[in-house]
């Protein structure tokens, strides 16, 4: 347990240095709950660099919840396509509605409504309950983790399912009259200063509080449970083509890439070569028998908890109706059409491939 005297002066140093270098981020500059749900959405595990020119597209298409939850889902996804996990963009949409139909389209205020919007965990329930309308909530991301992780030197991994022991010490630390700007003052110094390799010890604000510092081991903390091995999955996918167009399918709503449409395929059973799982898998997925021509790409593709070896060939139509085993929609496209459906980034590594062909 920290004193009242040492939080309040946590609180003072880091607040004072985050108004002098916090960066210039287009969600600072708002107070709307929409935008700022956005933005938390789009940050979780990807970067500060990489969300902001999605976030400016995004809110252009879609300013409000309104506009959100009256969106076709597969115009949804394209404006998310190439940001990866797709799951929050159908939550993002899902949540949406339900705020319309069931919230007069105004963005919940309290912690039990939000929360139970899809995709809502605590993270993002507490950044935008105390971003957008100041209640006294303590954001814990992977940036405030590793600073109360040195801070405090504590010893829970921070990779551990719950966030249990961080929650307690950042809500002791918490200025509850100032929630959102210390929440972010927080985040700002893990991302900036107190980063995951070199930390910047010496130009951080509360370096003299820090207990890893005063113990000298710093690059001790956090600590982290060992991640298992990541398997490689070797996948083979056909770019099928009949009189001038190409079939694409349409993978389900739910799980990995959901509502993502793809070129047919499947996995490489050891039995098989690469050509021959095209075939069957095209067979299996869409009841049409084709024939290999040649390869096209081979493409590497990592994932959260696997990656993948995607084999990409050129087929040709021989025959059958499509009777779809798996995907939940088909569509036979011109090549100068790929670019108004939503494919996983595994597409558009070979997806230039094809648009030399045609």
């Amino acid at each position: 347990m920290l004193s009242p005297q040492t939080v309040a002066a946590l609180q003072t140093e880091i607040h004072a240095w985050y108004r002098g270098h916090q960066r210039p981020l287009p969600w600072r500059k708002t107070r709307d709950p929409y935008r700022i749900w956005v933005s938390e959405v789009m940050l979780q595990q990807t970067q500060v660099q990489t969300v902001i020119p999605y976030y400016r597209d995004f809110l252009e298409q879609f300013p409000d919840a309104a506009s959100l939850a009256g969106a076709r889902l597969e115009h949804v996804l394209k404006a998310w396509e190439g940001l990866g996990y797709y799951a929050r963009a159908r939550n993002l949409h899902r949540a949406a509605q339900i705020v319309m139909e069931h919230h007069q389209g105004k963005i919940p205020d309290q912690w039990k409504a939000f929360r139970q919007l899809p995709g809502a965990g605590d993270y993002i329930t507490a950044a935008v309950l105390s971003l957008a309308f100041g209640q006294p909530y303590a954001a814990v991301d992977g940036n405030v983790k590793r600073v109360l992780a040195r801070l405090l030197v504590q010893k829970t991994p921070v990779n551990q399912g719950t966030a249990a022991a961080f929650t307690r010490a950042a809500a002791e630390l918490l200025d509850r009259r100032r929630p959102g700007l210390h929440n972010q003052a927080m985040m700002e110094l893990g991302a900036l200063v107190c980063t995951p390799k070199k930390p910047r010890c010496a130009a951080c604000p509360v370096n003299r509080y820090c207990l890893a510092r005063q113990q000298d081991c710093v690059d001790r903390y956090p600590f982290r449970r060992p991640s298992p091995r990541i398997p490689t999955r070797h996948v083979a996918a056909g770019v099928v083509v009949r009189g001038g167009q190409l079939l694409i399918t349409r993978r389900p709503p739910r799980g990995l890439l959901g509502g993502l449409w793809e070129f047919p395929g499947g996995g490489i059973e050891s039995a098989e070569t690469p050509q021959q799982a095209c075939v069957r898998e095209i067979a299996e997925e869409t009841g049409l028998l084709v024939t290999v021509e040649h390869k096209l790409a081979s493409v590497k593709h990592a994932y959260t908890h696997f990656k993948v070896v995607l084999e990409v060939f050129l087929c040709h139509y021989q025959g059958g109706e499509v009777v779809l085993n798996g995907p939940v929609d088909h569509c036979w496209i011109t090549p100068d059409q790929i670019s108004q459906y939503p494919f996983p980034r595994a597409n558009h590594k070979f997806i230039p491939i094809i648009n030399e062909l045609f």
